[in-house]
């Protein structure tokens, strides 16, 4: 019949209109998310050898101490970051800030990887480094807020999560690159071609990546939602006080999903490694093989975890991960010490947790805020609970294994953070298919809006 074929015909070019969005947003959401972890995997991975370039060789635990410290700063400057580019998004557009913390990420990143070493010039070689991560920071507190704003204002509503959940799937490639150049970088040079310029090799690398996805983010429109409140005249002047005045509660919320999802992806995607050749005796390349392995299960399981929250709901996916966190976690690490077998099946189950949280806690958090004051909320929450609680994890974990001789602390510790989750989670309402655009965020008052600049 004429109309069923109408009916029909209708519905499938909306289909293909939702695939083809869905494929442009993740394509500039996402490029970014993975420069910015794959120069952090890198860093990561290469800590024992950038601790011999950049400090004297006095004491290789001292020396590993210090770049972790390095690590650690690097994220206590990313909530200024977002205190800059979270109001910034949400007064100029999400468009802008995406290509602006990525060229600020490259540039530093390039720069560390022609940074001479304390061989060359002395003390100024880590008083540089610790600068260009303080700017490589200072940009990350931007990069999410940014990406996750853009990203879940952008993914039809039936296919969110799905959509939302591929901004961890950047994170995990960037990872998953990270630790494959370090494979091959370990296995295929000695540690005096390492020391000497391999551990280059992949800041350079991730200069053109950062410079594609520039090109990217420049080219795509804003969000439908950012541009009604354009329309609108409803851009807010001052998004964090308006946040912090109307939506703490939502931001507290968010902030315990972020935290229960930091600890767990530093804790089994970088510390790991650390852990493994310290203190199980593993050998490098094995503890990176696993790391790669890790990250592959990831990028298949992050997306189905996604999917299967827009079918039955945030909620129940996220306290599920969050509860099998509490409840493995020390288990987990009783079976690594039993040898490499029970250190994988342990890694990979940890894995598959991870996973199942990176899969909905960024299009959870995302929609609880209105889009007035979105990417503000996403920025703060999530670089503040990573200053606090992410870039600590390596660090925290030397000192206190050091101090206390027991390397089973990273299990009760994964379990605090498993707790605080799941106590935000059951304060949240169920969100899935709901609308981000509130009748808030087009009519409001006067005081509160702001003509935005034009494009």
């Amino acid at each position: 019949m004429p109309t069923t074929h109408t009916d029909v015909t209708t519905a499938e070019v909306e289909v293909a209109t939702d695939v083809v969005a869905l494929r442009r947003s993740v394509a500039a959401g996402a490029v970014g998310v993975f420069v910015h972890w794959f120069d952090w995997a890198a860093y990561a991975y290469l800590a024992g050898t950038v601790a011999t370039v950049f400090f004297p060789d006095e004491n290789s635990t001292t020396g590993l101490l210090a770049v972790f410290g390095v690590f650690a700063v690097s994220f206590g400057i990313r909530p200024i970051g977002a205190l800059v580019f979270g109001p910034l998004g949400d007064r100029i557009g999400r468009k802008r800030t995406l290509s602006l913390v990525i060229f600020m990420m490259s540039g530093a990143t390039l720069t560390i990887g022609l940074l001479p070493g304390y061989a060359a010039i002395g003390v100024a070689a880590p008083v540089l480094l610790v600068i260009l991560r303080l700017i490589q920071g200072f940009a990350a507190g931007g990069e999410f807020g940014s990406a996750a704003s853009f990203l879940a204002e952008s993914a039809p509503r039936r296919r969110r999560g799905f959509g939302v959940s591929w901004l961890e799937v950047g994170s995990l490639l960037g990872f998953l690159a990270g630790s494959f150049v370090y494979l091959l970088l370990s296995t295929g040079l000695d540690q005096d071609q390492l020391t000497a310029w391999g551990w280059r090799v992949p800041f350079l690398v991730s200069a053109p990546l950062g410079v594609i996805g520039f090109i990217i983010r420049n080219k795509i429109e804003d969000t439908p939602e950012y541009r009604t409140l354009e329309a609108n005249d409803t851009v807010p002047r001052t998004p964090v006080r308006e946040l912090l005045r109307r939506h703490k509660r939502h931001l507290l919320q968010a902030a315990g999903l972020m935290a229960a999802m930091h600890v767990p992806f530093y804790m089994v995607l970088t510390y790991l490694v650390t852990y493994e050749t310290d203190h199980l005796g593993h050998s490098a390349g094995s503890a990176a093989l696993l790391s790669t392995v890790i990250s592959l299960l990831g990028l298949v399981l992050v997306p189905v975890f996604g999917l299967l929250s827009d079918r039955v709901g945030r909620k129940p996916v996220f306290v599920g991960a969050t509860a099998a966190l509490l409840v493995l976690s020390t288990p987990a690490f009783l079976l690594m010490r039993t040898g490499l077998a029970g250190t994988w099946i342990a890694g990979l189950v940890l894995g598959a947790i991870l996973a199942a949280i990176l899969g909905t806690y960024a299009v959870w958090s995302a929609e609880i805020f209105p889009t007035r004051t979105r990417q503000s909320g996403l920025s703060i929450a999530y670089n503040v609970t990573a200053a606090l609680f992410a870039g600590t994890v390596p660090y925290l974990m030397t000192v206190l294994i050091s101090a206390t001789g027991s390397t089973l602390l990273p299990g009760p510790y994964l379990m605090v953070f498993a707790v605080g989750g799941l106590i935000a989670a059951l304060s949240l309402k169920e969100t899935a298919g709901s609308a981000l655009l509130r009748p808030e965020d087009v009519s409001d008052a006067p005081a509160e809006r702001h003509q935005a600049p034009p494009a």
